[in-house]
């Protein structure tokens, strides 16, 4: 073997080397549990909503009965100007009844009745109510095929931490809004630490962009109505964020809404890897990987 070869066969080998060490190399902690952005534009209008004025009640003769509500006045001043307040009216007492029959029975005016949409949730606008992704039972995946010492071998990648909130009214889908999603990406797990490592240190660069984002710009397919236990499809474009790549994507999804109190729902994306700007590191053991990968998210929102 010549110098030349000599030389060039240490430094390949002294770069596998180094590579392999820095995809062993311990990725930096997530900073915590995700904390989505709310809604755009939801909590404004939550604060713009205006109790309702109840019904006036009627008594016995069906006389309407006005029953004000009023702001609570300040304390009167003790008497302005050393004047005394004028003293009140006394109203005299009935004169015995007439024939001298007893007196009927008073009528009983009945209590207002409370407002409609004052049990529940706060966080309400019309019929619209917030849910928010519950990440203890939702879950963002990825997939990717690939050959592994012959054999086909399907990755899955899995993170929990993730978070995000639904607008969503049963009487009218289609006013759905869908705020930012956030998933940190420094949790995806998969079933090898080699594999976590390599995809946390040379693919997703998680020191550096611990987050994926996807924000919703547009949704379409869902009914006029929903039934509670019905499954509806539909589709949610978007911007997706990748390390510092942004590409616009499309889901197909679906949504079932449990009951009224939550929202069960699944979205489906497959994309290239390449238009992320994404590498798959080379692999001694790996023989080949696809260019597809699949992009999944499954979660469960509760009503805040």
């Amino acid at each position: 073997m010549t110098k030349k070869s000599s030389v060039i066969t240490i430094f390949l080998t002294l770069s596998l080397f180094l590579s392999g060490c820095f995809a062993l190399a311990e990725p930096e902690q997530s900073s915590g549990a995700v904390n989505a952005p709310a809604v755009a534009g939801v909590e404004e209008a939550l604060e713009q909503v205006e109790e309702p004025t109840a019904a006036a009640p009627t008594n016995q003769d069906q006389e309407p009965v006005t029953i004000e509500r009023t702001a609570k006045s300040a304390p009167v001043e003790a008497y302005p100007g050393k004047e005394t307040l004028p003293t009140p009216v006394v109203p005299e007492l009935p004169q015995a009844y007439p024939a001298g029959e007893p007196a009927g029975e008073p009528a009983l005016i009945e209590p207002p009745k409370a407002y409609p949409g004052a049990e529940g949730s706060g966080d309400i606008v019309g019929d619209t109510a917030v849910y928010e992704i519950d990440p203890a039972r939702s879950e963002a995946r990825f997939l990717i095929n690939e050959v592994l010492r012959g054999a086909d071998k399907t990755v899955v990648g899995v993170s929990n931490n993730l978070g995000g909130q639904i607008a969503f009214d049963l009487n009218n889908p289609g006013s759905a809004q869908i705020g930012t999603i956030l998933i940190n990406a420094r949790d995806f797990v998969t079933d090898s630490d080699f594999r976590n490592n390599a995809i946390a240190n040379k693919i997703l660069l998680t020191n550096e962009y611990e987050f994926v984002t996807f924000e919703p710009t547009a949704i379409s397919g869902l009914p006029d109505s929903a039934v509670i236990g019905e499954t509806y499809p539909l589709q949610i474009a978007g911007d997706l964020t990748i390390t510092d790549q942004t590409r616009e994507v499309t889901f197909d999804a679906e949504v079932t809404p449990l009951s009224e109190n939550e929202l069960a729902g699944l979205a489906k994306l497959e994309i290239l890897y390449a238009d992320f700007g994404l590498i798959i590191p080379f692999a001694r053991a790996v023989d080949s990987v696809e260019e597809n990968v699949k992009l999944e998210l499954e979660f469960i929102a509760a009503r805040q």
